[in-house]
């Protein structure tokens, strides 16, 4: 007899585990395997543990095996898009609000490697239910993550806690709450949604040692956001004689 084996999911320490559920085209679906847990799945397939537990009505995050969760936001549908010249994954999976996981996943790519014309399906979400509170919930994963390394040193091109640049933190917070987004502060600039006022988890540009955006941090609300300065990571004020005159504006990347 099958043995039905309960899971606690833990949301603390990093683990990776590859995607071995089974995926149809209109919908992605994971088959939980033992020794599996939110935060595993989350990571393999690039979605916010809020996302997992509000698209599955989860209200803990107890998983059993062979429990299947949805990996699409309620509401999806499949479309296709045809790649353009100047596409990459990260580009059309921006567009669409999918994760380059799920794009490679529909589409049975093996490399990030897309050709001129080739078609490739694409998910959309078409109902906003749960965005208020998917946005909200996300936002905040990526100000407690950003939080646990004040005070790490700054080191230049660094993108681990061994020592971050402005665009090495960054990339680093989000990549920690399965959220990719480019490297430099330049291309995060330009490949993200404007926004007139940044919200907490929202990006922040500033132009400083050069013209353009070249230092980025994240916002966390009253006009203070987190950065790797300098000093190391730390927190700022937008408002004073220094960082006021040099900002530039922000970017969205939260959904």
């Amino acid at each position: 007899m099958k043995k039905q084996l309960l899971i606690a999911a833990a949301t603390a320490g990093i683990l990776f585990a590859s995607f071995t559920g089974t995926a149809s085209a209109h919908e992605l679906i994971y088959t939980v395997q033992s020794g599996d847990t939110l935060w595993k799945i989350s990571q393999a397939n690039k979605i916010s543990i809020a996302d997992l537990k509000i698209w599955n009505n989860l209200t803990s995050d107890t998983l059993y095996v062979n429990q299947r969760l949805s990996l699409l936001a309620p509401h999806s549908h499949v479309t296709t898009y045809t790649v353009q010249s100047g596409d990459t994954l990260w580009k059309i999976s921006s567009r669409f609000n999918i994760s380059v996981t799920q794009l490679k996943t529909i589409n049975n790519l093996a490399s990030d490697t897309i050709l001129v014309g080739q078609v490739l399906k694409v998910s959309t979400f078409t109902s906003s239910t749960t965005a208020p509170e998917t946005t909200v919930a996300n936002a905040q994963m990526v100000i407690n993550e950003a939080n646990k390394y004040i005070g790490t040193p700054y080191l230049w091109g660094g993108n681990t806690p061994a020592g971050f640049d402005c665009s090495g933190y960054t990339s680093y917070v989000f990549a920690k709450v399965g959220i990719t987004i480019p490297r430099t502060a330049a291309t995060q600039w330009s490949g993200l949604k404007p926004v007139s006022n940044p919200n907490p988890g929202d990006l922040v540009f500033f132009e400083t040692y050069a013209p353009g955006p070249t230092h980025v941090g994240i916002y966390l609300g009253n006009n203070k956001f987190i950065q790797a300065g300098s000093s190391g990571v730390s927190i700022a004020d937008m408002t004073n004689t220094y960082w006021k005159p040099r900002y530039l504006g922000a970017r969205t990347v939260i959904n």
